[in-house]
């Protein structure tokens, strides 16, 4: 996984994950793990209906059980959001809302939630959600596309989402560097050689015939060349043929003779 730069993890600290009357503690203990696992620290709980040091949080957290210890917890919405210069809410339910409302997904709103100074992801009890009123003290409100089949997003999936979504667009993935020889285009010869030596033994099995051989030739070096073959692949690839060959005589080699 790539360290964030510091400019990155202090981006990441300004992100205040507010969970309003949980009511789950697995739930908190599989955000607790996953703000972990995307480099989120700070959070807050509005009036939860649960401990945050159950068992089963902590069990559930593994290794972020220490966000479970430094949750902050409060009475109300607005004291959770104190200091926060944006405010984001989930919107879980499908019926409308106010149409003055821009409801967007996470991917289309979070490039603007980072560019402020401190801000809050704020997310609804399990059982309903956030209600119209809590949602119209967010400044935006966002929504994760999902299936309309089946729209409903367990608490910890949709903070998970929007986690990942939030390091995704301030760690994008970087390339992977190429591995010598196993990434290394193979070259004209190298091929010549190997096309050279499927149609022998294609030949020699009766699968191509020297008045046809041509034809399927070009279409087996087409495919050939759409696959962007490497050195290490026409490698493997030359040694199954070998192999045929040599199965191939010892084969012939061993037919009975006609007396």
């Amino acid at each position: 996984m790539q360290t964030p730069s510091p400019r990155v993890q202090e981006q990441l600290a300004q992100v205040r994950i507010v969970l309003v009357r949980p009511v789950g503690p697995r739930n908190l203990g599989a955000i607790a793990r996953v703000m972990k696992n995307m480099g989120l620290q700070q959070w807050v709980l509005v009036d939860p209906r649960c401990d945050p040091l159950d068992p089963e949080a902590v069990t559930m957290a593994v290794h972020g059980a220490d966000l479970l210890r430094q949750a902050r917890q409060v009475p109300t919405l607005a004291e959770a959001l104190q200091g926060c210069v944006q405010v984001f809410g989930t919107a879980g339910r499908r019926e409308p809302y106010p149409p003055e409302w821009q409801v967007q997904s996470p991917r289309q709103a979070f490039p603007e939630l980072l560019a402020a100074g401190p801000v809050a992801l704020v997310f609804g009890p399990e059982d309903q959600g956030l209600s119209n009123e809590e949602l119209a003290l967010c400044h935006r409100q966002i929504q994760i596309p999902t299936d309309p089949a089946y729209p409903s997003l367990n608490l910890a999936q949709a903070v998970g989402i929007c986690c990942y979504e939030l390091r995704t667009l301030l760690c994008p993935d970087p390339p992977l560097p190429p591995s010598p020889g196993l990434s290394k285009p193979a070259p004209f010869e190298l091929l010549e050689g190997f096309f050279g030596q499927l149609e022998a033994l294609l030949l020699q099995i009766g699968y191509l015939y020297p008045h046809t051989a041509r034809r399927k030739m070009l279409k087996l070096r087409a495919l050939f060349h759409r696959a962007g073959l490497t050195v290490s692949e026409v490698a493997l690839l030359r040694g199954i043929l070998r192999q045929l060959q040599w199965s191939q005589t010892a084969w012939r080699r061993n037919l009975p003779q006609d007396d």
